[in-house]
């Protein structure tokens, strides 16, 4: 049986970095959920599908075959044999994946898609319902917030290192806050902390004290 460590909160809390960290110092692979909805969006976008019809995208969103494949320390997507990069990661996917992430089609998609990864191994699971709707049962949940102003701040840099978008920080945390609402209000499993899952607050903590607390919470018998 697959050890899962399930990590969820809202965009630029530092799910990702916190997750390949603990991923690559226990030997687990990373999985990031969110990458699925972003894979579906883009392929919405670049085929034209009206982003206002429900029925439009989950009709669309059915046909998407994604690949997945176990390499270098994580869970990679592969679409028609090809990688998305960061072309997921535009100003124009974060203004539109929620709209693909709260159909209940899509995710139960991509729920299907992550709870059969337990057959490549222990994984590290980043999203938004892992701990709630994906992999409930886990005893290793954690759910990371951090402040708007602090997420923002991240999300801003992340955009700019990586020449993806070069947004005013502003401007980023209005996007971060639409995209918290639409997932903390959405009817099928919403983004909202877990009952029993450890909340970490890393506004004020580095990335190293979060992965501590991640670790030092485990089952003892996982950091071995």
């Amino acid at each position: 049986m697959s050890n899962v460590i399930a990590i969820d909160g809202p965009s630029g809390a530092g799910k990702s970095s916190v997750s390949r960290i603990v991923g690559r110092r226990l030997g687990y692979l990373h999985v990031d959920s969110g990458a699925l909805y972003r894979i579906l969006t883009w392929q919405c976008l670049a085929a034209g599908v009206d982003m206002e019809s429900p029925e439009a995208i989950c009709a669309f969103a059915s046909s998407v075959d994604i690949e997945c494949r176990p390499e270098d320390g994580r869970v990679a997507y592969y679409v028609g044999g090809e990688a998305p990069g960061e072309r997921i990661r535009t100003p124009q996917i974060n203004a539109n994946a929620s709209k693909v992430a709260r159909e209940k089609p899509v995710r139960d998609k991509v729920t299907a898609l992550l709870k059969g990864m337990v057959k490549y191994g222990n994984l590290v699971v980043e999203g938004r319902d892992i701990t709630t709707a994906v992999f409930p049962d886990s005893p290793a949940r954690f759910y990371l917030t951090a402040s708007a102003e602090a997420r923002a701040r991240r999300r801003q840099k992340e955009e700019v290192d990586k020449g993806i978008a070069n947004q005013s920080a502003e401007a980023v945390k209005a996007s971060l806050l639409a995209r918290d609402a639409m997932d903390s209000t959405r009817k099928y499993a919403p983004l909202r902390k877990a009952d029993g899952a450890l909340e970490i607050d890393s506004s004020d903590l580095t990335l190293d004290e979060v992965v501590e607390a991640v670790v030092s919470a485990l089952p003892k018998e996982w950091r071995a």
